[in-house]
């Protein structure tokens, strides 16, 4: 099996040290390379070609939200997971909707964190449907009213090209359901809830369901439901 290739960034040496002890006890992880800021991640990326980025969100040079906009504009980028000391940090949310594939907490018990870099490589967001929640209810209280509307009116234009399914699959992600749940409450099946998030990802250009949950509270959706 070909191991998951990862690289380390965080500006506090004894963090780094941890991780890559943490790290190199799985067989099916390999650490390719370590930064301290994130102005050095985009030559190391480049350099030593990671499948998963595991970085800190807040660095004294370029912090992690920026480096993580960098490295998401590139066609071949790697997944990036992100270390915050905070549950619902408006720096984490910024870095969502650039394209971040979740975050884990820097408490986080050692084997969680080994599991969360491999559920990112084989492609699945590291956000419990809470924590998906909780990042909603914290984006609902940030920017001016200017700003939400133009927000809205922007995501509504994107959304727009959904059908009647996927937009109340959409909703539904919204919401912070998990697919299972999704399918009792729409009468569907598991792949029939599967395939409609993967075609919503497709039509939007989103990178993972985080995303979709991000845009459907941007255009109102959860509020039109409610209504």
């Amino acid at each position: 099996m070909t191991p998951i290739r990862l690289l380390l960034v965080d500006d506090d040496p004894l963090v780094r040290a941890g991780l890559a002890l943490m790290m190199g006890g799985a067989d099916d992880i390999e650490i390719v390379g370590e930064a301290a800021d994130g102005s050095e991640v985009a030559e190391l990326v480049e350099r030593t070609r990671p499948d998963v980025v595991l970085m800190d969100v807040r660095m004294p040079g370029v912090d992690g939200l920026t480096a993580t906009e960098r490295l998401r504009t590139r066609p071949d980028a790697p997944q990036v997971v992100l270390l915050t000391t905070f549950h619902a940090d408006e720096l984490v949310l910024r870095a969502l909707r650039a394209g971040a594939a979740g975050f884990v907490l820097k408490d986080t018990p050692p084997q969680e964190i080994v599991a969360a870099v491999r559920r990112v490589a084989a492609g699945d967001p590291v956000l419990s449907p809470a924590v998906t929640r909780q990042l909603i209810r914290h984006a609902a209280g940030g920017g001016g009213p200017g700003g939400a509307d133009d927000r809205q009116a922007r995501a509504r234009q994107r959304l727009a090209g959904l059908n009647e399914r996927e937009r109340e699959v959409a909703v539904r992600v919204g919401r912070g359901m998990a697919n299972a749940q999704i399918a009792t409450e729409l009468f569907m099946s598991l792949a029939t809830v599967k395939s409609h998030v993967s075609g919503i990802l497709a039509k939007l250009r989103l990178n993972n369901r985080v995303q979709i949950a991000l845009l459907a509270h941007d255009a109102g959706l959860l509020d039109d439901e409610a209504r």
